[in-house]
């Protein structure tokens, strides 16, 4: 089995930073990518964006410009830098790994989710 875990979910004001992290675990024989989806309250969850292994990016519009995905220094890690956060921004940001575990197919697994709260 794989574990996720974010943490770094914390109140901030309105044009702001944070740094989320995370961190996967368990029976992984490799990691495809890492990436951040949230969900805000009454909203559907939506792509924030993504890493690959090789350290391809990708990013929604709304964050552009503003957020920073990367992986981390530490094996099966990534982080998510955001800077000029704003309002809207607000939400429970959750991490998904795509992780092989040695048999079957690639499989996605999601983390319980940190919440971000920007305050205008």
């Amino acid at each position: 089995q794989v574990q996720v875990a974010e943490s770094g979910g914390n109140l901030v004001q309105s044009g702001g930073s944070l740094t989320l992290s995370c961190a996967a675990s368990g029976r992984i024989f490799s990691l495809h990518s890492m990436g951040w989806y949230r969900q805000a309250p009454g909203k559907q969850r939506e792509l924030v964006g993504s890493v690959t292994s090789t350290n391809t990016t990708v990013y929604a519009d709304s964050v552009k410009g503003r957020f920073t995905i990367s992986n981390g220094n530490v094996k099966n890690t990534a982080s998510l830098q955001m800077n000029s956060l704003r309002p809207e921004d607000t939400a429970t940001y959750y991490c998904i790994a795509l992780v092989s575990s040695g048999t079957g197919p690639p499989q996605y697994y999601w983390g319980q989710g940190t919440q971000v709260t920007v305050s205008s």
